[in-house]
């Protein structure tokens, strides 16, 4: 996803993100940028309680779901 939606999903500014949240997302190997936007590690998905998504899938759309 891009930042503008990471930070509406936060109610965050981009900035905030960019400079502070990110930076920790990443270095904590929860977060990984790509050239499409950022996407979850399997580390992430493990720690949320999450099934990680096979390879074949891209689907990060259940991430808020309570």
């Amino acid at each position: 996803v891009g930042i503008e939606t990471i930070g509406a999903a936060l109610s965050e500014p981009r900035d905030a993100i960019e400079d502070i949240i990110e930076p920790y997302l990443i270095q904590r190997g929860f977060v990984q940028r790509t050239p499409r936007g950022r996407v979850l590690t399997r580390h992430a998905y493990k720690h949320m309680g999450l099934a990680v998504p096979g390879k074949d899938q891209n689907d990060q759309s259940r991430l808020f779901e309570g």
